[in-house]
């Protein structure tokens, strides 16, 4: 046997073969992870993941499996050339270089391994972090993407991410309104719009409790400025709004009040 078949048989068909497996693991950790995940579907309704949290946990487990795949052939290639004892020295020796010389990028994983047993965010929940606000994408070991309202594509690495502002999990949205009145029509405007807050519970189901009436700015000439505190269904404030502005000019109009400026 000639030393190129040697050398074909002991370190370039076995080299090829490892990055092949690895290559499909990296390619098929979707689907499996996707089949894995698949089987909560098996379980009581209430132990089952939502789907924004099934669509994450397939993206970080995706990720985890590539990794490790690579990983893995990365260290079995090694071990082509070196005996156990000194690839065990040397993997040693590179983890203490690797740590001090990449810190950022071990945060990064770290992180994103924690995203696996915190549900801090999902994909499709709208998010502010880093001073970006925006939709997540896809979240990896490494990175999050979020997509802003104006269409950027923001790549954030996961060790940067220490504040997170969720506004997919508020348990209600604010619908306040501001109003000016004449400053003769003060008193009864305010016990009105009091009267009115109780009265608009049942009149608008969106609305979670009766409104407060305060004065933000504290000040009062020819005309006072008035501001409802609203508290809507999460997510309901916006279509509740205009309700809530033609019932308080409706009420105001009939008591005789009217707005200033």
């Amino acid at each position: 046997m000639s030393s190129l078949e040697i050398i074909l048989l002991q370190y370039v068909i076995p080299i090829v073969i490892i990055l092949v497996i690895a290559w499909a693991l990296h390619r098929l950790s979707a689907r499996i992870v996707r089949r894995v995940v698949g089987l909560t579907g098996y379980a009581p309704e209430r132990m089952r993941p939502h789907e924004e949290r099934k669509r994450t946990l397939n993206d970080l487990f995706a990720s985890a499996i590539s990794f490790t795949g690579f990983l893995i052939a990365a260290v079995l290639i090694l071990g082509l050339f070196v005996d156990t004892t000194t690839l065990i020295w040397m993997i040693g020796l590179f983890s203490a270089a690797f740590g001090l010389g990449a810190r950022p990028l071990i945060s990064d994983y770290l992180t994103g391994v924690g995203f696996i047993f915190e549900d801090t965010y999902n994909v499709g929940e709208k998010i502010e972090m880093l001073g970006v606000e925006g939709v997540v994408e896809k979240i990896n070991l490494r990175t999050t993407l979020v997509r802003a309202p104006s269409g950027e594509l923001y790549t954030i690495p996961n060790g940067e991410i220490r504040i997170i502002r969720n506004f997919s999990r508020g348990r209600f949205s604010t619908a306040n309104i501001t109003l000016k009145v004449n400053a003769a029509d003060l008193g009864r405007a305010i016990e009105l719009l009091e009267e009115l807050g109780q009265e608009a519970v049942t009149l608008l189901p969106n609305l979670l409790e009766p409104w407060q009436v305060v004065s933000e700015t504290g000040t009062i000439g020819g005309s006072a400025e008035l501001t409802l505190l609203t508290k809507a269904r999460f997510g309901k404030a916006a279509e509740m709004r205009p309700r809530l502005l033609a019932l308080v000019q409706e009420r105001l109009s009939n008591a005789d009040i009217h707005l200033a400026g």
